[in-house]
């Protein structure tokens, strides 16, 4: 075989692959199999934090105690400073 016809039929097989790609993955999306396994996943995924992720509006730091001696003891800490 001559290098044309070998680089046009790798060129239509390296078309015809990535058509048959895309034509499957269109296909999988639109299958009920496709929804019924993303229904499943996100099921599984509430199911499983449920009760056992703390909530994400809450600070555990917030009530921490004040036990900085700096804090207490700078006689400077609400000076104003000159901006200028």
């Amino acid at each position: 075989m001559d290098k044309k016809t070998i680089i046009i039929i790798s060129s239509l097989a390296a078309v015809l692959l990535i058509i048959l790609v895309i034509g499957g993955y269109l296909y999988f999306k639109k299958s009920k199999s496709w929804n019924a396994l993303e229904n499943t996943a996100e099921d599984i995924t509430n199911s499983a934090t449920r009760g056992v992720l703390p909530s994400l509006q809450t600070n555990p730091l917030e009530d921490k105690p004040d036990i900085n001696p700096a804090d207490k003891a700078n006689p400077f800490k609400d000076i104003k400073t000159n901006p200028f």
